[in-house]
Order: C-alpha cells, then structure tokens, then sequence
C-alpha cells in the first residue's frame, strides 16, 4: 500500500503524504513511494503542476528514526522535485519538522496555514541538518536560519514566509480553506502557462539551488551518515523515543 495519495483536477496533480501513523514522517517507503509518483508527474503531458501535501495534522515529521532513509536516497528525492519540469507547489496545513523543511525549500513555492508551525529539530537529537541544507540554504535568510537551525525552536507561518522558507503564510480563519483560497490564483496562472514556459522558466529560478546539490551533496550526504551513526545521535534518538531529555540538556 502506497504512502502517497495521488488525484489529479484540471491537469494539476496533487500528491497527499499519507502515513499519518507515523505524522508522514520520512521513512525509506514514504520517500521511495513520493520519487515513484513524482517520476509519474514528470511522464505524464497532461500533468501541468504538482501539489505536495499531506493527510493529519502533520505535514511532515522529519526523518522516520524506526526507518529512516538513505541519506542518498533523501538527497535525490529533493533533486528531483528541485529539478521536475514541472512546478511543485507545497499546501501546508500542518506542522513541518527537519526533513519534511526540506521537502518545502525544494518545492517552487509553498502556502502555509497560520496555525502551521516548523522547526529544524535536528540539534536536538544530536545530528545537524545537513542533506536539507542543499534547498533550505539557497532560499532562507541566512541570519534566522542560523537561529532556528541552531536552537531547534519553534516557528510560525508568518516567520516561515518573513525568512523564505515558505512564499505566503494565509491569513488566519479556517485553516484549509485559507490556504486554497491563496492556492486558487496561483494554481490558476499554472494552468494558463505554456509547459515549455514552466519548464525553461523553473530551470532558471532552481539554478542556485542545484549548484549547490553539484558542489556540496557528496559531503553532506557523507556528514549526515557519521552523524547519524554517531554515539550522540544514538542517545539522542533513543531519549526522543523515549520522551525524555537526552544526558546533555543543562
């Protein structure tokens, strides 16, 4: 069974993170099935755009620590919707930890719900948000994402959309319906553009973002693996699980 919804409306496709288990958290299932249904999209002529979204209350948790994935196979999944000829188009109406911030600096543009929150957790349980930085970096003020990424705090929508991360937080009211209200004219202007248009125009606008995957990637890819097999992260992951403080919180 699939971790990936997929409907499609006047040739936008929508793709729903759907393990709401484990708060759509990235497990090697969840992000081989999400590449699986994104290769589809890039396939298909009749799919104009992509929506990213999910099922809960969760967008997404970050790195599943039961199953979490191959640094490498993160790293291409973010590639890939960085690099789809298609745009991708986040709808949040949930919280966004870790790796699932990533998924949001890959997509082209992304709408968050005001009672959405985020935060790169990873210092937290003693790793460091290193494959994630390839997209999160090219697109975010680097004086807040140096705060965030090093206290692991908490942040809103509208902060999310103040620092790049996210393109518009929506007004507060009903949650989803705000977000869709905002998503209608940007779905709508995808929809009247031309596939070449979107395609050439997106290759100008990830070109930042792909250097970096080019210059950087092999390392960071190596980083996150020490780090995650490190005597630190074990602690950390174990303390996470267990809903304690890890030993060195003072």
């Amino acid at each position: 069974m699939t971790s990936v919804g997929r409907s499609r409306t006047r040739a936008v496709e929508t793709l729903s993170l759907d393990a709401t288990g484990t708060r759509n958290a990235l497990s090697a299932a969840l992000v081989g099935d999400l590449a699986d249904a994104l290769a589809g999209c890039a396939r298909d002529d009749a799919v104009r755009a992509v929506v990213l979204t999910h099922t809960g209350t969760t967008f997404c948790a970050g790195a599943d620590l039961r199953d979490p994935p191959r640094p490498e196979a993160l790293v291409a999944l973010l590639r890939q919707i960085a690099e789809l000829p298609k745009p991708v188009v986040a709808r949040v109406t949930g919280h966004v930890r870790a790796g699932g911030l990533g998924l949001l600096a890959a997509c082209d543009i992304a709408v968050a719900a005001h009672t959405a929150t985020f935060a790169f957790t990873e210092v937290r349980i003693g790793v460091a948000p290193a494959v994630i930085s390839l997209p999160v970096l090219p697109r975010t003020d680097p004086r807040a994402v140096a705060r965030y990424c090093l206290t692991g705090e908490r942040f809103d929508a509208a902060e999310a959309a103040r620092i790049g991360l996210v393109t518009v937080a929506a007004p507060g009211g009903d949650g989803a319906d705000d977000v869709d209200d905002v998503l209608a004219p940007v779905l709508e202007g995808l929809r009247r553009s031309s596939p070449q248009g979107l395609a050439e125009t997106k290759r100008l606008l990830t070109a930042r973002v792909l250097e970096a995957f080019d210059r950087e990637a092999d390392a960071l890819t190596a980083l996150s693996a020490r780090l995650f097999s490190s005597a630190q992260a074990r602690e950390g992951m174990t303390a996470f699980l267990e809903r304690r403080d890890p030993s060195w919180v003072v």
